[in-house]
Parts: structure tokens; sequence; C-alpha cells
């Protein structure tokens, strides 16, 4: 009785702020949402594609709170680990939710992270019977269910497309036509399964039935089936899979995010296990099958890889080797639009096996895990013998095992993982995250990755690309002075013991970041970043001496504002400026841009307008923008010019979307656009994308 009473308190108090709002599926911003985030201005190594799309999948099928764990939530990357317990401990005292407003009720849940939470969650009917159809019929009936077909192409003649001249020095020329094509299908149920299948054919590359360089008709495919909670099988996944476990050391998806405005809730890695994989990203996956048994408090995950990567393989010069042939290393671009790439298309054999068991305690305040695998490699890997490489992975077998932990003690979450290569070398990241108050929230994290510590799908917390050769420190804070107002910071120190390409030296560096962000009301929001670094780099003309290491220094400045005058009209401003010194004289950067957005019934139209002016492509402009469904696009941008785009998604049938991008790149003082056989003659690069959606 008290709890209903409570409840209906609860509802009253909700929807007096909501006014007349229509909750649960209101329209979001998920654009909006991921920018501010993670506002990072200039990290080409993220993939946001991964998180974008697990996001919409979670838009689409929302998270059943009464049913769901630790780790899911915290994959959101919206609540905060101190949050999550909060939740669980709530539940364990007062029994499953009987309603999504309930949450108000849950101690360290604010109202403004309720906001964000409510379109990626809901509360389903505990009464509510499972459906017990086989499942052909059950993909029959669902109604998350849709096949996407997307065509792109640059307007403008590259040179890899133009006739062959016979008096230039280089006579290759792209395959195949300019046009990028892709296609996907994928069926879904929450927590019962997911079915996928996506192609893709890049600009360059030819549609060609040819299997003895094995090309049928698109040049990439992938494909995933993976189902849920079949008696004691939690998951089953056959075809394309990706495995996090831990901190990422040794097996990283991919969905993670590196140092950014959001200096809390992404520190710490979900345990998400095995992972369906859809992207368009041709090495970052596993291709076998894949299980997690449940043991009661254990989950036992064992997995098997067997696929072919790209590499340039070369004879051995040495005839009493055993192996033949051997490679530098995987080729991760996926690009086959020469013959040259395409005769490195699939040349190694790669088998990736192994297992992880991972323990959960019954209040969900602690796990711990530990994590074996080997790789092999058909074919030995084998550096140029630069001296950064000293240290590199040789040959065709790597082993790695590790152990993971975290452990909640009352509003303190400590984390961490720590695992050794073949090699001996080890690689070690801690941390915790604390409330020094409900206003205030405070993250430490230390890794060590020793020199010769060797993993290929490995991708934890660091300054780096690769968790190796490198040692860290990092502290972020959150804090709260005022309901509208919040800031965030962070400081990072690093240092890199051996050498690094383009470094001949040991090196160092430190980071800092500091946000202020102001959000008046629902419509508006406001914010200022400003972002240090400093980092060892070779000067130019370098000899390899020690005394050509110096310093280089990089700052970037961003404000941010955006407002929605009316239900139709959304507006954004902004301005960046960066500056970037390491020899005499500094050299700087800007990008000033508008946003006009209009949304009506069926109809969603985006625009912008900017001005980039830099001095060199280390002052080179990032700026995120609006792009199909599935798509996230950061351009980076050096020199001097003049960007417009705009994106209009229409629906003219309730299952069908679809969506046109036109862009335009104006350089001013410049002839040419580009490189080698992406070389454009003129000043102006345009791009047209279309996108549809249909929805069965």
């Amino acid at each position: 009785m008290k709890r209903s009473l409570l409840l209906c308190c609860l509802v009253l108090l909700w929807l007096l702020p909501l006014q007349a709002q229509d909750y649960p599926r209101q329209n979001i911003d998920l654009d909006l949402l991921v920018q501010e985030l993670f506002s990072e201005q200039d990290d080409e190594s993220i993939s946001y594609e991964d998180f974008y799309e697990t996001l919409f999948q979670y838009y689409q099928r929302p998270i059943d709170l009464n049913r769901t764990t630790p780790e899911e939530l915290a994959s959101l990357y919206l609540l905060s680990r101190l949050q999550i317990t909060s939740f669980f401990n709530y539940l364990q005292e007062n029994g499953e939710l009987l309603s999504i407003y309930e949450l108000q009720a849950v101690p360290e849940l604010d109202q403004a992270t309720i906001y964000r939470l409510l379109p990626f969650v809901r509360v389903q009917d505990a009464g509510l019977q499972s459906d017990a159809r086989p499942l052909w019929q059950r993909m029959i009936g669902e109604d998350n269910n849709a096949l996407i077909l997307r065509y792109e192409r640059t307007l403008q003649e590259r040179q890899g497309y133009t006739s062959v001249d016979t008096s230039s020095r280089s006579t290759t020329r792209y395959l195949g036509s300019p046009n990028k094509l892709f296609l996907r299908y994928r069926i879904s149920h929450a927590r019962d399964y997911s079915f996928g299948v996506t192609a893709e054919k890049d600009a360059g590359e030819q549609l060609a039935w040819s299997p003895s360089t094995r090309r049928y008709g698109f040049d990439y495919y992938t494909a995933h089936l993976q189902l849920y909670n079949k008696g004691r099988f939690k998951t089953i996944a056959l075809g394309d899979y990706q495995l996090q476990f831990g901190q990422g050391l040794l097996l990283s998806s991919g969905y993670s995010v590196g140092k950014g405005s959001e200096t809390i809730t992404t520190v710490s890695r979900p345990n998400l296990g095995i992972r369906p994989y859809s992207s368009v990203l041709e090495y970052a996956f596993m291709r076998g099958g894949a299980v997690t048994y449940d043991l009661g408090k254990v989950d036992v995950t064992a997995f098997y890889s067997n696929k072919l990567v790209d590499a340039n393989l070369q004879a051995q010069l040495d005839t009493l080797l055993t192996e033949q042939q051997f490679f530098s290393g995987i080729q991760t671009t996926g690009f086959h639009r020469t013959p040259t790439e395409l005769a490195n298309k699939d040349a190694v054999r790669e088998q990736v096996y192994g297992s992880s068991a991972q323990y959960q305690s019954s209040d969900k305040t602690f796990s711990a895990g530990i994590t074996a695998l080997g790789t092999h490699y058909s074919s030995s890997i084998q550096k140029a013998g630069a001296p950064y490489q000293r240290f590199e992975f040789s040959g065709t077998h790597n082993y790695n095992v590790g152990a993971n932990y975290s452990y909640t003690w009352q509003n303190v979450y400590f984390f961490g993982e720590t695992a050794m290569s073949k090699s001996g070398g080890i690689g070690s990241i801690n941390g915790f995250i604390t409330n020094l108050s409900n206003k205030v929230e405070l993250s430490m994290l230390y890794r060590y990755y020793a020199r010769n510590f060797h993993t290929f799908y490995g991708s934890a917390f660091g300054e780096g690309t690769r968790t190796i050769n490198e040692q860290g420190f990092y502290t972020g804070i959150k804090i709260r002075p005022l309901p509208k107002w919040e800031i965030t910071a962070y400081y990072d120190r690093f240092r890199f013991p051996w050498l690094r390409y383009l470094v001949d030296a040991p090196s160092r560096g430190d980071e800092y970041l500091l946000r202020l962000y102001y959000r008046p009301n629902r419509q508006s929001s406001l914010y200022a970043q400003m972002r240090y670094e400093s980092k060892g780099r070779n000067r130019s003309g370098n000899t390899s001496a020690i005394d050509y290491v110096a310093q280089a220094e990089r700052r970037n400045y961003l404000l941010y504002f955006e407002t929605s005058p009316s239900k139709t009209i959304n507006l954004k401003s902004r301005v960046q400026f960066s500056s970037y010194e390491q020899e005499s004289p500094q050299q700087t950067g800007y990008f000033i841009s508008q946003d006009v957005n209009f949304t009506f019934d069926k109809i969603r139209l985006s625009t912008r307008y900017a001005l980039f002016d830099t001095d060199s492509y280390d002052t080179r402009q990032y700026a995120y923008e609006r792009d199909v469904l599935y798509a996230f696009s950061i351009p980076a941008f050096s020199g001097k010019g003049t960007r417009f785009y705009t994106l209009l998604q229409l629906r003219p049938f309730r299952d069908l979307d679809v969506w046109v991008k036109y862009g335009l790149t104006h350089y001013r003082n410049q002839d040419a656009i580009g490189s080698g056989l992406e070389l454009i003659e003129g000043p102006r690069r345009s791009d047209v994308k279309v996108q549809v959606r249909y929805k069965f």
C-alpha cells in the first residue's frame, strides 16, 4: 500500500514538469546525445559508429530494467557505476519496479540523468509470458526488422578513375567504379535473438564474381546469428562477433571511447561478453562461434575464430627458415581497389581461440574473471627492423592470460585488469570512481603497458591506439555546483619508455581538459571547452639523435551553443580554435559553423554553413556532422575554405525512410585537392549520399 501511494505521488510529480509530453516513446536527438557525451575535437582512433549503432538498437528495443545487468546499464555510458549500484540495491530492497516513474525514488538518480536514460529503458510487466513459438515464427512476426540500402559518390573525378596517361610515371588506376554501396538487413529482439547481414563495396572496388580472388559480388560481407537465454546458455553466437571482457586489455569489442568531456562514466569499460558484429570495419571482429554458459554465479565463455586477413606477403631471403613467407602486419584499411591491394586481400589466415570465466556476487557488488586466449597466423610476422620496432611481436603464435575485477564499497567503485603475453610482457590497468558528495564525482586510473606486451584484440584506456609501451595516470572530475551547471575536467600524465613511430627516443607528455556546461532549460544548452596536450615528437630534419625529439604543444578551444526556439526549428552555433607549436612560428587554425535544422511531421532537414582556416595539417579541425542512419561523420578540415551540407530525411510511407545528403567543400587558393589516386583537379569537392530504410 505504501509503495503504491509512493508511486502515485511520483507519477504526479513527474507529469507536472513534463506537462503534456508523450512518454515513453518521445523522439530524441541521438546525434546530439552522442556529441554531448563525447565531444572530443580531434580523435580519429575512436570508432563512434559502434557506439552510435548500439545506442540506436537500445532506442529501438529499450532495456527492461527488471531484467537487466550492471554491465548492460554501464554500456549506455549514461549512468555512473555508483548510480548503477544504487539502482540494484533499490531492487533488492523493494523488489521489481512497478513503473518507469519509480526511477525517481532510486537514490543517486537525479532528474537530468533520468531524462537522458528514459529513451533507452522500460519496465515490462512482470507477469508477461515469454514467447514460446519457434525461432522462425518469432522472426516472421518481429517488428524490429529492417533493410537498409546506401549509395555514396564523390561527384568530381579523381585521379584513380581517369584514363591512363602513358607519359605519367604511374599507370595504376582503380579497378572499379567511384560508387560506394552499402546493404544491411537486421532483425533482432531484446534478450532473444539477433540476426544480420551487411555487405559493402568501397569506392574504387569492383562488383565482381571471382572466386579465385575471393570476390562474390560485394567486396565485403559480414553476417551474424546470436541467440540469448536458451536454457543455461546465456549467449550462442555464430558467424561474426566481438568480445569484451574486463577493461579491454585482451579483448575489446571497440565499443568504448577515449578521453573526452565525459570524465567519469567512460573511464571503466563494461564487461559485455559476446556482442554481434555488423560494422563495415573489415578487421576488428572474430568469425566463427562463441558460447556463454551459466553456472550460477559464474559465466563461462568459449570462443573460436578462423578468418582471412589482408597482408603483404613477402618471400624469406633465408631459405633455411621453416617459414617461406612473412608479413610485417595486418592491413586494416579494407580497400581492394588496385591490383596490389587486391593481391593482399585475405592473404593470411588468423585463428583465435580461448575462454573466459566471469564471477559475480549475488548482490552485484563484486565481480572477478580470468581470460586466456591464443592467436595463430599462417605466416610469420616480421617487422622491418626499425629501432622503435625492436620489442614488437614477431612469429606466428601468441598467447595471453589475464584477470579482471570490480568491487563497489560504499560510494567507491574499484576496477582493474592485469594480463601477460607470451613474451612475458605485462599489461595492467587499475582505477576507482567515487562520489565525494552529491555534487562531486572523481575518477582515477593508472595503466602500465610494457614495451613487449602484445595483444591483437585489446584496446584498453590509454593515450596510444594500442596497449603497448605506455605508462600513465589519469584523474577526472565532475562538479555540479548549481542545478543547471556542470564542470568536467581531467588531467592525464603519461610516458613512453621506449621509442615510437616518429619519436626516436623515450618520451613523455601530459594532457588536460576543462569543460563548462550550462543548460538553462530543456530547449537550450551552452558549453565552452579547452584542451591542452604536450607530447614528444621528432623535430623536422631529424637524424635520430635524441636532441631532435622535443615537446609538441597543441591547444584546442571550443564554444558551442544550441537552442530550439520552437518544435520546428533547431539552431546550433560552433566556434573552435586550435594552435600547434614545436618549432617557431606557432601554427593556428579555426572553424566556425552555423546549423539550421527543421523538423516537421514526416520531414527533417539539417543544414550547415562553415568557414575554416588552418596553417597546416597539425592544426586541422574536427567537426561533427549529422549523417544518415548508422553513419557517424567527424571529418577533418585543413587549409582554407568553406563547408556546406544539407541532409534531408523524409518518411513518405509509414515503413519507409529516405535520407539524402549533399556536401560541398570549397578550398581557397588551391588548384587541387588530395594526392595520388585520390587527387581532384580544382578547388571543390562535393559528395552525395542516399539511403533508404524499409521496415518490414
